[in-house]
């Protein structure tokens, strides 16, 4: 494994200091090619933040010459007063050509970077800069789409829950979170009314925002009260829509009180590790495949602004060189629902069903997709609603 610099929390005299301090390679001759990712949570979060880091460590693994910087916990609770050009500025003085942000809330400071920076190259996680023509040529857009692995999700919920109450925790309240928290009840709802022949308005699928992607205490909702409050309400189903595995674990708690309850947890291949009793599965982002796509056009000279929306491959889901998303099956999940889903994934590798076909209509009644209809990629994108048949808000207050 090559080396690797992990940057913590320091000042940003510290960190620079700390940057240049480790800048010599392996043998003088050789000039690795830099690239420096910005995590918003921890790099060992079990989550969103991880799975970036391990693909950083791909990259490394699957590029000659490649050789990794990381700054995690990136946000305004962790590193107040901390700028995005701030610590673009260290990563650039440390020899990164490329530096890829992986969180929505650093849209204007990567863009503001790559400014600043010419001659180095900048991939934006989750955002749209390049669509809206406002990212500069060297800014690129990186996205996978997760809304797949999230209907997987709420399909397992829904064929196992007991109740018919499912409940989703869901992170902070924009576009993206809005249509994969739509994607899941889609998916649940087509278990429930379509394979359990159940009456639709008999599912209760209620989601709850915290106010951010993690728990920052005296800021954002307790995850793990929240979760708490949903399994204490008769809702027998959590799925995560957070970065961290609070849902999961609070479930493994019930577990051992003789409640049969389950969790979805959200964003990383390992999460179901963290309590394997309360785990149905978990839909994962697989960076891989697009860090290295990136990279090799940056390192080629062939580098061009683009926006990326990655989905799955088909022909299997799990592949890590191939699939930019994935779903593991956890150990919770029922023999049944397990084939039940395997019927599921083909019908939406096939095309034979598109859960994003209307009518749909938004919480307010107004139309999302006319009948006969199905959504396009820009209107799923940009949604402005959660959708009728789900509780819980569309907008912040």
């Amino acid at each position: 494994m090559r080396s690797r610099t992990r940057l913590g929390m320091w000042s940003i005299p510290l960190l620079a200091a700390a940057l240049l301090g480790s800048a010599m390679p392996a043998r003088a001759q050789e000039k690795p090619f830099v690239f420096g990712l910005l995590l918003v949570g921890p790099y060992n979060d079990k989550g969103w933040s991880q799975a970036h880091y391990d693909a950083g460590l791909y990259v490394e693994r699957k590029i000659p010459g490649t050789k990794m910087l990381y700054i995690d916990k990136v946000n305004p609770s962790d590193r107040p007063g901390i700028t995005i050009p701030q610590v673009v500025d260290d990563l650039v003085a440390k020899g990164a050509k490329l530096v890829i942000a992986n969180s929505d809330d650093m849209k204007d400071g990567i863009r503001e970077a790559a400014a600043q920076h010419p001659d180095t190259y900048f991939v934006h996680v989750s955002g749209d800069d390049v669509l809206t023509g406002k990212a500069p040529s060297n800014l690129s857009n990186l996205m996978v789409r997760m809304e797949y692995g999230k209907m997987m999700a709420g399909f397992v919920a829904a064929l196992t829950t007991k109740t018919g109450k499912i409940g989703y925790l869901g992170p902070l309240i924009n576009e993206e979170t809005r249509r994969l928290a739509a994607a899941t009840y889609l998916g649940a709802r087509h278990a429930w009314s379509k394979v359990r022949k159940e009456p639709a308005d008999k599912l209760r699928f209620k989601v709850t925002w915290i106010g951010f992607w993690f728990n920052i205490p005296g800021v954002t909702a307790d995850p793990t009260q929240v979760a708490q409050n949903f399994f204490n309400s008769g809702y027998d189903v959590v799925i995560s829509g957070i970065d961290t595995t609070e849902a999961l674990i609070v479930a493994s708690q019930k577990r051992k009180e003789g409640r049969k309850v389950w969790a979805v947890p959200y964003d990383y291949k390992g999460s179901c590790e963290a309590a394997p009793d309360a785990c149905l599965g978990v839909p994962y982002y697989n960076w891989g495949p697009g860090y290295v796509s990136l990279v090799q056009t940056a390192m080629s000279g062939q580098w061009k602004s683009q926006w990326l929306w990655l989905g799955p491959d088909w022909k299997d889901l799990n592949n890590e060189d191939t699939s930019s998303l994935g779903f593991t099956k956890g150990p919770a999940l029922s023999p049944d629902v397990a084939k039940a889903l395997d019927g599921f994934v083909a019908d939406l590798a096939s095309g034979t069903l598109n859960l994003f076909t209307g009518p749909l209509y938004y919480q307010d009644g107004s139309v999302f997709v006319p009948a006969e209809a199905t959504a396009s990629d820009h209107d799923i994108w940009t949604m402005k609603q959660l959708l009728q048949g789900m509780e819980g808000p569309s907008s912040a207050k």
